[in-house]
């Protein structure tokens, strides 16, 4: 299964971006779309859409967080990452705008970035979360 991770897209989803989303079979955003005319947009790509609510997201109609499980793996989506990770084989987080792949204990945290807006000296980026049917797990960060 190939999933994209795209987060903090503040209003912005650019066009060289969209233009590979539709090779996913899921996408996963993290939160902070912050205009609603994206969500329509990632809808419109063909994958099926799961999405957390960012802390600029006041009037979209997401969950806090979310709990996916594929292939035997847990996965905890949520926009502000927190204090301790547990009880997930992985947190994916956004806000920070700074890409991150790290063990926390038992858990792996993975961070896409900022596709829409660079920020605290990372380039926008995104990312590829494969994971295969025997629970392995590859994560790549994707340059904007």
């Amino acid at each position: 299964m190939l999933i994209a991770v795209i987060s903090d897209t503040h209003g912005n989803l650019p066009v060289s971006v969209a233009r590979i989303l539709p090779q996913a079979d899921e996408i996963w955003h993290l939160g902070d779309f912050c205009d609603l005319s994206i969500v329509g947009t990632l809808q419109a790509l063909g994958p099926p859409v799961y999405a957390v609510l960012g802390n600029n997201d006041w009037s979209l109609d997401f969950p806090r967080h979310l709990i996916l499980e594929r292939s035997g793996r847990k996965f905890f989506l949520i926009h502000i990452p927190p204090m301790n990770p547990g009880g997930a084989d992985f947190l994916l987080h956004g806000h920070t705008h700074v890409p991150r792949d790290e063990r926390i204990g038992a858990t792996r945290v993975f961070n896409p970035g900022a596709v829409g807006r660079a920020d605290k000296g990372a380039p926008a980026s995104w990312a590829w979360l494969r994971i295969e049917t025997d629970g392995t797990v590859a994560w790549e960060i994707v340059p904007v």
